[in-house]
Formats: C-alpha cells, structure tokens, sequence
C-alpha cells in the first residue's frame, strides 16, 4: 500500500493516469454491457416490457447514486488521509463506511417493499405494463444491498491505487448477470420462464457474487487497509467528512433519476408516449458506454488528486486534471461519432420496429452532440471531489441536469415534441461547461496553481 502510495506522488503523471484508467474503464464497459444485455433480452420480450423496465431506471439509478457517493466519500477520505501519512485514520473512516452502507441498505429494503408501486403507477396507467415493474423494481431495489457494501470496497481498494481488484469485482458481477439472463428470462435448462422477474433475480445474484468476493479480497490482503472494528466508536467528525463528499456525489449521480422522472412525465403526454419511453430508457443505458469509460478516468483522476492535493503537490494536481481532461475529451469525441453516425445499428440491437427506430435514431444523433461538450465539466466535477468540496460539483451537476435541461425539454416538447425533449440535453451541457470553468478559475486561484 506504502508503495502505492509513493507511485501516486512520484510516477509520471499521464502513464500514472492510463495505468489506473484502464482497469475501471473495461469494468464500466463490462457493466454497460450487462445493463444494455438485460434491455436486449428483455426487449425480445415485448415493447411493454421493455417500457416496464425502463420504467424502473430511476429508482435503480438511485441505489446507485446512493451505494457510490458514499463510496465517493470514503475514496476521498481515505485518499487523502494516506497523502497525510495517517493509516489509522483511513482505516477509521472505513469502518465508519460500512456501517453506513448497511443503513443505506435497510433504507432500500423499505423502499423497494413499499415504493414500488405507487412511484411506478405515476407513469403509465396500462396495468399490464405496471404489473411487469412493479415485479422487476421490488426485486431489484429490496436486495440491493449487496451492491452497497461491494461499491464500498471497491472504492477503498482505488484510493490506494489499486484499480484492478475494482475490475475484477465488476467483471464478476457482469458475467454472472449476461449468463443468467436469457437462462432464467426465457427458462433454459429445465427452470421456469421467468420474465423480467428473471431480469432482476440475474441482476440481484450477479450483485451479492461481487459482494461476497469484495468482502473476502479485502480481508485477505496482506498489507492493505482492511475493516476493523477493534475499539471501534462511532465519530460524527468523520461520517460530517464522508458525507461532506458523499452527499453531493450522491445528489450528482441521482440527478438521473430524477432528470428521467421529469422527462418520463413530460413524454408521458405526448401520443407516442410509450415509444418516447422506451428510448428514453434505451439512451440513459447506451450513453453508458460512452460515460463510464469517461468515468473511468475520473475513478483514476480522484485518488491521485487526493493524494497530491493532501500532499501539497499542487503543480502535479494541475498536471493530473489536464492529463484528464485530453484522456476524456478522445472518448466522449469517439463517442460522439458512433452516436450521430450509427444510430440505426444501435436501435437495431433492440428489435426495434419502425416507430421505435425512427424516434431513437433521431434522438441518438440529436443528444450525442453534446457528450465532447461534457468534458470539461466531468473532469472538474471529479477533481472538486478529489478535493473535498463535493458541493462545488453539485453545483456543476444541477446546472446541468435539474435546471436548464428539464425547464427546455417541457418548453420545447409544445413546440418540437419529442425532438424538443432531445435537443435540450446538448444545450444544458454547454451551460454546465461554462459554469465549470468559472467555479474551477475561481478554486485553482485560491490555491495557487
């Protein structure tokens, strides 16, 4: 761990990012690859289930957002605290982050039980495509709890450096997940079609797997940080410095849920609104493709900033963010070329039938526009939290997803319909860019780089 540590200070700064990219960005490509498996699968189904399980995203999303801010938090934390040199006082901070996952995860054992149905029943009023959520969401969001606890770890182990152990986990998770699908969706090998109900149990197994297997690397490194619960006691000092990162990074990431709530009811008034669902549903899980890779170089960008920031290497934190930046800015351009050029193959994946094709490929070509633009905005939004100051990524994050996008999608839906719905999302990212760059001259100023 020491000499990870070291690496972080002392490695060039490009090769030192790529080395530690690498690994989480082919665990997000795994994992936006599993998501995108149980759409194709589930779409063989009927358009209805597809719209079902679209339907759900925002609660999944959620969890989520829930299950990595926390994680977030304990990644700065820790992070930062060995830029100190302070051992005892990441390990601290670890223990007070797995009590808090299990809180996080009592808290959607209730939310998946009892919220189900009446969120569910705000967006359609068809009770065939209801039922089919209700089923999939209460699976789903009850037993997520494996997914906070792994998230947890797999935080920890990338604030020392270690991104390998991450991409293991989530390939792990993945694969269980893309070989029980059409096993337990379509009832192979002697077991019952299942549905979307086999959807969600594939999903939820492929999550405790990961969960368990977290569990048993971190106890049995040899030099690493490992959870201890010796003279444990709990400190609001350092759950105030979880949650100072956390809370934003979950608002951040849960911005999608309510983002897709909004647009979901603003859709839900139109005359096609089960197909502008569904894509929709079909763009916030195929953009992943393009975001979690970016998001990848974030995952490696926060520790080594943490790290240096703690250290008081500010003009290799500055080298780090600009390294960041150009890594990021290649994908999202590459991203943005297989969207606005290929989005009649990417419709294709799903069976889409002429109605469904039509509208996603024009909303695929319209919202990749903005995913270059995004970049900086990213990129800063990590680095804040890097830094602790999660409230300045909020910031960034409302701008660009409450604020603007929901206010133009309603305005330009009377007008363009479903189109007006699409163009928003590449007018809010411009916004936040701009809100980025003032908020991140204003911080680089106050330290000096």
């Amino acid at each position: 761990m020491k000499e990870k540590a070291n690496v972080m200070g002392t490695k060039p700064v490009m090769p030192l990012l790529l080395s530690m990219a690498f690994p989480p960005m082919i665990s997000m490509l795994i994992q936006s690859m599993y998501n995108v498996v149980d759409s194709i699968f589930v779409a063989r189904l009927s358009e209805d289930a597809l719209t079902a399980v679209s339907l759900v995203y925002p609660l999944q999303n959620l969890s989520l957002a829930v299950s990595v801010g926390l994680g977030v938090g304990l990644n700065s934390c820790v992070a930062r605290s060995l830029g100190e040199g302070n051992r005892q006082k990441a390990e601290e901070a670890i223990s007070h982050g797995f009590i808090l996952a299990a809180v996080h995860g009592l808290i959607f054992v209730l939310v998946g039980l009892f919220l189900s149905r009446p969120f569910l029943a705000m967006f359609t009023d068809d009770p065939q495509i209801l039922d089919m959520a209700v089923t999939y969401s209460v699976i789903v969001i009850t037993f997520t709890f494996g997914s906070h606890f792994h998230i947890a770890i797999e935080k920890i182990f990338q604030s020392t450096g270690n991104m390998l152990v991450p991409m293991v986990l989530q390939g792990v998770g993945a694969v269980i997940n893309i070989i029980l699908d059409p096993i337990l969706i379509f009832g192979m090998f002697g077991l019952p079609q299942m549905g979307v109900a086999g959807a969600a149990i594939a999903t939820i197994i492929g999550q405790m797997a990961a969960c368990l297997l977290a569990f048993v690397l971190m106890q049995r490194q040899k030099d690493g940080l490992k959870l201890k619960f010796q003279r444990f006691r709990v400190r609001g000092i350092v759950i105030g410095n979880i949650y100072q990162v956390a809370v934003p990074s979950t608002m951040m990431t849960a911005m999608p849920s309510l983002l897709v709530s909004v647009l979901n009811g603003i859709l839900s008034m139109m005359a096609n609104a089960a197909t502008g669902i569904a894509v929709l549903g079909l763009y916030f899980k195929m953009q992943s493709f393009v975001y979690m890779p970016a998001n990848g170089v974030v995952q490696a960008l926060r520790p080594i900033a943490s790290y240096n920031y703690g250290a008081g290497s500010l003009a290799r934190l500055k080298k780090t963010v600009n390294s960041a930046m150009l890594v990021t800015g290649i994908i999202m351009a590459a991203g943005t070329l297989l969207f606005a050029g290929f989005p009649g193959a990417i419709m294709k994946l799903f069976d889409a039938q002429p109605d469904l094709m039509e509208m996603g490929s024009s909303a695929l070509r319209i919202i990749s526009i903005g995913f270059f633009i995004s970049t900086p905005s990213l990129i800063y939004s990590g680095t804040f939290e890097a830094l602790g100051k999660g409230v300045h990524s909020l910031v960034i994050s409302i701008l660009r997803q409450m604020s603007i996008l929901p206010l133009l999608a309603f305005l330009l839906a009377k007008v363009m319909g479903t189109t007006g719905v699409w163009i928003a999302f590449p007018v809010a990212e411009a916004a936040a860019v701009i809100c980025a760059f003032i908020l991140w001259k204003q911080a680089a100023r106050k330290m000096g780089i």
